[in-house]
């Protein structure tokens, strides 16, 4: 087993709130999307949320919803994102969600295996990536960084 796995966390700003009848297809995405994620290869965990539906609104600013996931590795998140029906919706993504213009909308970093990030952990993280550009410690599938060297025993 790797040392380390890849955590992502990605946040997007809707157009109309979840309940209203122009989310309706992507509410009813969620369930197949998390479905689709759960059984990829390289899966390990994702945050539920209240709903269970993965995405979770911060209460001061319920027009932004964040999804957080660990994966095994950058080829499992990607073939995800990228190589499966995801890639069906993520093109629709203009129909739901407000351009991010130049912001990152989408942070990864490496955790130790067995370990989970919190929702605070990764949207710091995305500040991180946001002020500063990528580093080891917050970058894209653009710039990618090498997980760390285990530590000697």
């Amino acid at each position: 087993m790797d040392a380390f796995h890849l955590a992502q966390i990605n946040s997007a700003r809707l157009r109309a709130p979840l309940t209203d009848p122009s989310m309706a297809e992507f509410v009813e995405g969620l369930t197949l999307m998390n479905q689709l994620a759960d059984r990829s290869p390289g899966f390990v965990w994702r945050l539920e949320g209240e709903n269970g539906d993965g995405t979770i609104a911060r209460p001061d600013d319920p027009s932004r919803i964040y999804t957080l996931s660990v994966w095994e590795t950058p080829e499992h998140l990607r073939a995800y994102a990228y190589q499966s029906e995801h890639l069906d919706y993520l093109r629709r993504r203009r129909e739901w969600f407000h351009p991010n213009g130049t912001e990152a909308a989408l942070v990864l970093w490496w955790i130790p295996a067995g370990t989970i990030p919190t929702m605070r952990q990764g949207i710091s993280r995305l500040g991180r990536l946001r002020a500063g550009g990528p580093t080891p410690d917050a970058f894209t599938f653009r710039q990618m960084f090498p997980a760390p060297e285990p530590a000697a025993r």
